[in-house]
């Protein structure tokens, strides 16, 4: 069954407009499949450059290339485009022929200076991530629900993730299955032989290291004490895990730069069920550090880059939403106490008078306060996203 994705509304527009249009996340994400759904509206032509001849002919020959592939189509789809040579020069060639593409791919090498300095105003990229609440929620064929109903569809979406295939399956085995074998794929295909990464072992050591400690200030000096790599190694690898969409880095928000001091990123995964099959770590109950992090995903997922804010006095609040030049805070918890609005969220609140405040709960009642100006709304991880959506 095909679940319509959430990036369909702002694909339309896009492809109205340029004539190449890339889309960018982790291997099975459903790149493929949203893009051969478009297509059907098209006449069309679906190219895998995991296949050789394909790809040998792209790379010594565009314009035959073009004649054999190109020509005759309203819609050329390049699906893992990053194999190939010189991508960026021939693609340029290919828009200023009049030709309409999709390119993906599953690393953001694609989104080089060397690609995007023979694109600048001809692509736009928009960013596929796994399936979000919402997206589950249609594959489970869910339109109304209890609490208790969401409560459960939440804990399996944070627990097992929301990449399709293992979204698809029931058994919790086979679940754990393809995680595993969506990570080793990952890990051996798309960042180690990508970026040049000989010694797996190093790797998979560091992003087992990184799993337990999601959502900790990321100290390079420490880690390199911890697991015994050179700090030029470990900024390689978080890189290179990056750019492959297995995790993210998160920034701090600071406008008082005397007050907010800490520089140190975050580290949260984009899939927290890859994360959980990493760290060995599959709960009945959800600690904090990964509902804070199923809460980053969604975030990610509707288009934001969330901030911490972290001042010298310890203040903290765990993400920080920007939107059309206003700021919203958002504090994560498993279980929050009705209408207790806490001393950090307060501070925040006395600082910046942000119009909306958000505390987020796993398990926890619907409420709403103010302070002063401000409206903090207790809610649960769907109703966070439609406020986000609503405000302005």
């Amino acid at each position: 069954m095909y679940i319509e994705r959430e990036i369909k509304e702002k694909f339309d527009k896009i492809i109205k407009v340029y004539p190449v249009t890339a889309i960018v996340g982790a291997r099975q994400a459903g790149k493929t499949t949203f893009l051969k759904e478009q297509a059907q509206k098209f006449k069309n032509n679906y190219l895998l450059f995991d296949d050789p001849d394909i790809r040998e002919l792209f790379d010594e020959d565009i314009k035959k290339f073009e004649k054999q592939n190109i020509e005759g189509y309203e819609i050329s789809v390049l699906d893992e485009v990053q194999y190939c040579k010189d991508a960026g020069k021939k693609l340029k060639y290919l828009a200023d022929n009049n030709k309409k593409i999709w390119i993906t791919s599953s690393s953001e090498i694609l989104l080089s200076k060397e690609v995007l300095s023979y694109l600048v105003g001809r692509v736009s990229i928009i960013k596929l991530y796994p399936f979000s609440i919402n997206e589950f929620l249609k594959l489970k064929n869910l339109k109304e629900f209890s609490q208790s109903t969401l409560k459960r569809a939440v804990w399996e979406h944070m627990t097992f993730g929301g990449y399709p295939k293992v979204t698809s399956v029931e058994e919790i085995e086979l679940k754990k299955t393809i995680l595993k074998d969506l990570y080793d794929t990952m890990v051996l295909k798309d960042i180690a032989r990508t970026f040049s990464i000989a010694d797996i072992s190093s790797l998979e050591l560091f992003t087992k290291y990184l799993s337990i400690n999601i959502g900790n200030l990321v100290s390079y000096d420490s880690l390199s004490r911890d697991i015994k790599l050179s700090f030029q190694t470990l900024k390689k690898y978080i890189d290179a895990m990056e750019k492959s969409y297995l995790i993210s880095r998160v920034q701090p928000f600071y406008k008082n730069k005397i007050k907010e001091i800490v520089k140190q990123p975050k580290i949260y995964f984009v899939d927290t069920g890859l994360r959980n099959l990493i760290s060995k770590s599959f709960n009945q109950q959800p600690e904090g550090n990964l509902f804070e992090n199923y809460v980053f995903t969604e975030l990610l997922k509707m288009g934001f880059s969330p901030k911490y804010w972290r001042t010298k006095s310890k203040m903290e609040v765990d993400f920080v939403i920007e939107k059309d030049n206003n700021i919203f805070p958002v504090e994560v918890k498993v279980n929050a106490e009705q209408e207790k609005v806490e001393r950090n969220m307060r501070a925040f609140i006395d600082e910046y008078k942000p119009k909306i405040a958000i505390i987020v709960s796993y398990e926890g009642k619907k409420a709403e306060v103010k302070i002063g100006d401000c409206n903090v709304f207790f809610t649960d991880v769907l109703g966070m996203k439609k406020i986000l959506s609503n405000v302005d």
